[in-house]
């Protein structure tokens, strides 16, 4: 009878899985998560250009103090400058216009010469 008691208790104390281990599998789908994040931010704003190295874009941002940002992208190559507004002053000719049209997007039209 003793032997028949020993055996029952050993089965009783199998080893339960490690709590722990789920945590490795939940940082794997986080880093998915957020790489399908950063790509639907690209595709939403049409900025699938900056991965393409055959590709030139230039960007322009101006924060609340009034300085600008001009980003530039030349095949791998990326410069940023920072502009104030002292800087971006001074004398020149009109090269065109621009219009803003009614979703966001600004148009350029160069003028006539003749």
């Amino acid at each position: 009878m003793k032997l028949l008691s020993e055996h029952h208790s050993k089965q009783d104390q199998a080893p339960l899985e490690d709590p722990i281990s789920g945590i490795a599998n939940l940082f794997d789908v986080s880093v998915v998560l957020i790489v399908a994040m950063i790509i639907a931010l690209m595709t939403a704003l049409n900025m699938l250009e900056l991965f393409d190295p055959n590709t030139e874009v230039t960007l322009t941002k101006k924060n609340a103090q009034g300085q600008m940002e001009i980003i530039s992208k030349k095949g791998k190559e990326i410069k940023v400058k920072k502009l104030s507004p002292e800087e971006a002053a001074g004398h020149g000719e009109r090269l065109g216009t621009a219009y803003q049209l009614e979703d966001g997007q600004i148009i350029y039209v160069p003028e006539n010469d003749g």
